[in-house]
């Protein structure tokens, strides 16, 4: 079976974010992730059938649809889920926000993360009157490594909630079975409820690296944790606003089921349809999309060596289709300006909590062309640069 991930479906024009940001001009957007590839034909298959049926009325997973993801979990995870476990979410930035809102936290209490990381980890608790405490990553022989010291400092009575991206965004990193423990333990210790986002979980592109769930380390860490999931961003379907918190402990889950009540959306229809027909029959699919992001990768990764001088790949893109660039050499007072002036459109590493103007997030799931193309823009942008 063959896919096509070199021929872009075209989205100008269409109701892209990543794409109307930058309507009208010569920019190539490689900021948001989301995919410029089609999503599986498994989805798109399923989603038509969907379609067909003509009725679209207010929508509750089906027994299959519920036994598509325990048997996902299973399969890829040998995690055993409960489907009681399962409460589902139009999309895994409400579950943070539905965390610090109401469930597990008072206004004044802080929530915990490391940074750089995925944006709303530091928005969601400001949002609702609570307080985002960051501590920083080290990088150490070219890997990102946690500074352990540096979050038992940042640790105070009044943090309640520890959050967790596994694998990393921006960073591209893939957690081990043992940095994972000692984190849990850690959790435990300071009693706090670990928030653990793993939506780029089926995203791995070194095939020395394994996922590992949070949830499975333990009983006494899943007793505390909840574990985001989603079909979104693998399957390149996150407008279909559809996504699970897994919650093995029946008190944790009443309570964050009590702080969505009245406020968060439910799932549809089309939504529920994707998410059985990605875990269901996405894998060759998957593999194929794999094995194409680990090319864009490497040729992103000789690209930046060769051709970008004053920007630095810092760590190996062990997962995702994003890479962390630190362009601080380059010493622009707004990398990201510069690059759009040359037709490239990238994220602010400002906006992940990354000191301003020394990196940019670059996302690679695009066809082979329209990478190339944007390294060429970006060289022609450091030449140009005063």
């Amino acid at each position: 079976m063959t896919f096509d991930f070199t021929t872009p479906p075209e989205r100008r024009g269409t109701d892209s974010q990543k794409w109307q940001k930058y309507a009208g001009r010569d920019v190539l957007p490689l900021w948001v992730a989301d995919m410029d590839f089609r999503s599986p034909p498994a989805v798109v298959e399923a989603l038509h059938r969907r379609v067909d049926h003509g009725v679209f009325g207010y929508a509750r997973p089906t027994a299959a649809t519920t036994a598509a993801v325990v048997d996902y979990c299973a399969r890829r995870y040998g995690w055993q889920v409960d489907p009681a476990w399962l409460v589902w979410l139009p999309g895994l930035v409400v579950g943070l926000n539905a965390l610090t809102l109401h469930a597990f936290t008072a206004p004044g209490d802080e929530v915990l993360t490391l940074a750089p990381v995925y944006p709303p980890f530091l928005t969601a608790p400001r949002n609702s009157g609570r307080v985002s405490v960051t501590a920083p990553w080290a990088l150490a022989g070219g890997r990102w490594a946690i500074d352990w010291a540096a979050l038992e400092r940042a640790v105070t009575p009044r943090t309640k909630l520890f959050f967790l991206c596994n694998p990393h965004n921006p960073l591209a990193r893939v957690w081990r079975r043992d940095e994972l423990v000692k984190l849990g333990e850690f959790c435990l210790r300071h009693n706090l409820i670990l928030c653990s986002d793993e939506i780029h979980c089926d995203l791995i592109l070194d095939g020395a690296l394994t996922h590992v769930p949070t949830a499975t380390l333990a009983p006494e860490i899943a007793a505390r944790t909840i574990t985001l999931m989603a079909p979104s961003k693998t399957y390149n379907v996150p407008g279909l606003g559809t996504s699970l918190a897994l919650i093995p402990d029946a008190a944790l889950r009443a309570k964050f089921v009590r702080a969505t009540a009245g406020i968060v959306a439910e799932v549809t229809c089309l939504g529920y349809t994707a998410c059985e027909a990605a875990f269901r029959e996405g894998e060759p699919w998957r593999q194929a999309l794999l094995a194409t992001l680990r090319g864009h990768r490497d040729f992103l990764a000789d690209f930046v060596a060769r051709e970008l001088p004053g920007v630095v790949l810092e760590a190996p893109v062990e997962a995702t289709y994003l890479a962390w660039l630190n362009v601080a050499a380059l010493r622009l007072a707004d990398p990201v300006a510069h690059f759009e002036a040359y037709g490239v459109g990238l994220s602010d590493g400002v906006f992940f909590g990354a000191e301003r103007g020394k990196h940019v997030r670059l996302n690679f799931g695009c066809p082979r062309a329209t990478l190339a193309e944007a390294l060429v823009r970006m060289k022609a942008a450091l030449a140009a640069r005063p």
